[in-house]
């Protein structure tokens, strides 16, 4: 009977241990992500209507940006509008 309590007090730290170094990843990525959307702000002259072509600078922050943190955060930046009771975003290609 001591055994089987043991193996379950050991099977319960085992998964905090788990869940613990899983939020520390998520932590870490999110921080990676946010580092990454911070270095394009280098970018923001080229995103207006009639603005130059892109610099070298610019392409290389865009370079380093991992594909999933790029896609979630324009997910992210579509659900916006709801969020402030607007209509969502519309974008027709010219």
């Amino acid at each position: 009977m001591a055994a089987t309590k043991s193996s379950i007090v050991s099977l319960f730290l085992l998964g905090l241990l788990v869940i613990v170094m899983q939020s520390r990843v998520i932590e870490c990525q999110m921080n990676t992500c946010s580092t990454s959307l911070t270095n394009l702000n280098v970018c923001a002259p080229f995103v207006v209507p009639g603005a130059p072509t892109a610099s070298a600078e610019c392409c290389t922050a865009l370079q380093s940006i991992d594909h999933d943190c790029m896609c979630n955060t324009m997910r992210i930046s579509a659900q916006i509008p709801s969020q402030c009771n607007l209509p969502p975003l519309s974008c027709a290609a010219n």
